[in-house]
């Protein structure tokens, strides 16, 4: 079974994730920070991933440090949960339209994780959420689990923008983690 359980505890933060990679969607989080949360559901359904999260932050402060230390916790999660990436698929892309708005994801599991991330967000907040820390989560997450996460976004309400995201964003990591048993290592250097 390809899962991780992550416990990450700062000044800051205290985070715990469960993670099953081969899982049915089913998610239950609770980050103090509504938006935030719906998205991550959303995220785990249509990633089929089965998660649980729960983190406690600074939040009298802002929501910096939660949604930046979930986002490197996802992230040492799924680099946990692949173990040595033999026999996935590597590659992943997803293009989802919601509403108005249209997100477009691309991912590598190369053993390099970055991101490139063009959306022109318009609200400072949705809820308690910053939207500006949509592109720190998604930087946050590619680092720590050495994906290359390529994201672009387009719309006219920012609900429905960043919940495409989160949305393509769980799709092209399934695409990407699925087993392909013919592909064996998906690297010419034989490892990632």
């Amino acid at each position: 079974m390809r899962s991780a359980t992550v416990h990450r505890q700062t000044s800051e933060t205290e985070i715990t994730i469960e993670l099953n990679l081969d899982g049915r969607g089913n998610a239950t989080v609770d980050t103090g920070v509504g938006f935030f949360d719906h998205m991550l559901i959303s995220f785990a359904r249509h990633g089929l991933i089965d998660l649980m999260i729960k983190a406690k932050g600074d939040l009298a402060v802002d929501d910096h440090h939660t949604i930046e230390d979930v986002g490197i916790s996802l992230g040492e999660a799924y680099w946990e949960a692949l173990k040595d990436k033999a026999g996935i698929e590597r590659f992943g892309h997803a293009i989802v339209p919601m509403d108005e708005a249209l997100a477009t994801v691309a991912i590598d599991i190369s053993g390099r994780g970055r991101s490139i991330f063009s959306a022109d967000l318009r609200q400072a907040k949705i809820g308690d959420y910053s939207t500006i820390m949509t592109r720190h989560f998604v930087d946050s997450f590619a680092r720590a689990a050495g994906i290359t996460v390529n994201v672009r976004i387009e719309g006219e309400d920012d609900h429905h923008m960043i919940e495409a995201m989160f949305k393509a964003l769980g799709l092209s990591l399934l695409m990407a983690t699925t087993k392909n048993e013919k592909r064996g290592m998906p690297s010419t250097k034989g490892i990632i």
